[in-house]
């Protein structure tokens, strides 16, 4: 058949398959799910990241923030992100421990005295090493964010050294480590819900109890203990990472552009949460609470104790590498 007496709509397919055989294909950018935490600064930190992470790829990698631990708890978050039905997750580091059994280094307590030392071990060889070794779990380690030091609250004095908590009541984690340190300290630690904590408090059912600055003011603990001791006995990061075939599937160019975000916003996340821990303690001051810091001496007689209780073996024996706790003690 000529080409005239072919059918009007033969040579319109036809046209139609030259034309589009000659439009460049539009690439779509590529998604990321990325689930975040309820910490503010954590979140402020998580949408900055998003920005940065779309400006600078040009539109060609899209990051969508899930909140608020929206997918599920921690560990939820990172079973998924392993599974690769989450991309990219925060998650503390505790419920970590048992899949990640080096990650048992930061239930150790007073083994970092002062946020400048923390950095300096989390950003050198030893915080290198617990990154890399999520890549046995289908993980790639980014970085370690602010979660914060723990701290210890009471109603009935100042505690500034182990002495001061002989016989205490004290509501901890259920955790082998921690519940064996405040033993040490002479303590009466006693494991309970979280939910349970401020009517244990207000009741007297417990005699104090130790969180980070911002759980303790965001469940209002401070208007049932009125003594603030920034022991900073223990200190918990947060851990973000990405799904390892989610991140080996991008380009150079993609990985370039996430993990140079990424380190911005670990710098601007930790100074955002030290600005909110500041705005905290000045909103304890205007309460009446009564905030003891402790000295470097004072924080050196509980290491002390934690040390002739061979606290730190217990936590090397759960490690797969108890060397990096050596390591962190020896600076």
């Amino acid at each position: 058949m000529s080409k005239a007496c072919k059918p009007r709509w033969v040579r319109s397919v036809a046209m139609l398959g030259s034309l589009l055989a000659m439009t460049p294909a539009i690439s779509q950018a590529e998604t990321l799910r990325m689930s975040t935490v309820t910490s503010v600064s954590a979140k402020d930190a998580s949408y900055e990241l998003k920005r940065l992470v779309e400006e600078r790829s040009g539109g060609d990698l899209e990051v969508t923030i899930f909140p608020d631990n929206q997918l599920g708890d921690d560990r939820v978050v990172v079973e998924s992100t392993i599974f690769g039905d989450i991309d990219i997750g925060l998650s503390s580091t505790s419920p970590m421990a048992t899949l990640f059994p080096d990650l048992y280094l930061f239930d150790a307590p007073f083994l970092f005295l002062s946020k400048e030392g923390t950095y300096a071990e989390l950003d050198g060889e030893v915080g290198d090493q617990l990154l890399a070794s999520l890549e046995s779990k289908g993980l790639k380690g980014l970085a370690f964010w602010e979660n914060g030091f723990r701290n210890f609250t009471d109603s009935g004095k100042v505690v500034a050294v182990p002495a001061d908590v002989e016989g205490m009541k004290v509501r901890t984690m259920e955790n082998e480590v921690h519940l064996a340190a405040w033993r040490a300290y002479g303590a009466n630690p006693t494991p309970m819900a979280f939910t349970e904590l401020f009517t244990a408090l207000q009741q007297g059912t417990v005699d104090a109890q130790e969180n980070p600055l911002g759980i303790i003011d965001g469940n209002r603990l401070q208007e049932v203990q009125d003594h603030v001791s920034l022991t900073q006995h223990v200190y918990t990061p947060y851990l973000v990472f990405m799904n390892l075939n989610a991140y080996n599937a991008l380009s150079q160019d993609q990985r370039d552009v996430l993990e140079a975000a990424i380190d911005e916003m670990t710098t601007y996340q930790r100074q955002r949460s030290e600005e909110l821990e500041g705005e905290i303690l000045a909103r304890f001051d205007e309460q009446g609470v009564t905030v003891t810091e402790i000295t470097s001496e004072q924080k050196a007689q509980w290491r002390d104790a934690a040390m002739q209780a061979d606290i730190y073996g217990l936590v090397k024996q759960k490690m797969d590498h108890p060397e990096y706790l050596d390591q962190v003690l020896a600076q």
